[in-house]
């Protein structure tokens, strides 16, 4: 019952290959399920969980994390809704990253998780990494972007990722000590980096071992 953790800088293919291992392995993919089960916990659409984690570290966040009048709120989450700042959405995102662990048999992206999973037993870290302008051309050949989208979309993705884990009180995060793995995946392609991670998932957890 292993657990895979994929972090990774923006367009270095963590979904895509995060979706590949899962595949292969038969796991459970956690990315917006993990969305789905914060928007539920705080009962807050998960249309605002994915606002408010695309919107990290800038003017939304801080106003929500100001505790921006009542008024305002109740005209953002509508009637009956719950309520969603920084603190209740950390508290939640690290329980709920702690009960896919548990259930086990996933992959994780993102999100912290290497962290949050550190002395995990059957957690097994990985770290996806490449240069700015490989990512760039990964956005535009698999989301069909022009070049001025994607670049813009990455040094957006980045400045996020930078937010997030400010946000968590860490600086060190692709610093390959967090890892069991660390992938550059300008030297590795899609199926390589899938079998690698399958392997030496399965050789670690004797999974599949007679």
């Amino acid at each position: 019952m292993a657990v895979i953790t994929i972090s990774r800088q923006f367009g270095a293919g963590g979904v895509t290959l995060g979706k590949m291992v899962a595949d292969a392995m038969g796991y459970t993919f956690a990315d917006s399920d993990i969305i789905q089960r914060v928007a539920k916990e705080a009962n807050v659409s998960t249309h605002w969980v994915e606002s408010f984690e695309k919107e990290a570290g800038s003017k939304l966040s801080r106003l929500i994390s100001s505790m921006v009048s009542k008024r305002w709120i109740d005209r953002v989450l509508g009637d009956e809704r719950g309520y969603l700042d920084e603190q209740i959405y950390l508290d939640y995102l690290v329980l709920i990253i702690a009960q896919f662990a548990d259930e086990g048999d996933v992959v994780i992206l993102g999100r912290g998780s290497q962290y949050i999973l550190n002395d995990h037993p059957d957690a097994f870290h990985v770290l996806l990494m490449d240069e700015f302008d490989h990512r760039v051309k990964f956005m535009m050949e698999h989301y069909d972007m022009s070049f001025k989208k994607a670049e813009r979309m990455v040094e957006s993705e980045d400045r996020r990722r930078t937010s997030l884990y400010k946000r968590l009180g860490k600086t060190d995060y692709d610093n390959p000590l967090l890892y069991h793995m660390v992938l550059n995946m300008s030297k590795v392609d899609l199926e390589t980096g899938r079998d690698m991670i399958c392997k030496a998932v399965k050789e670690r957890f004797g999974i599949g071992a007679a």
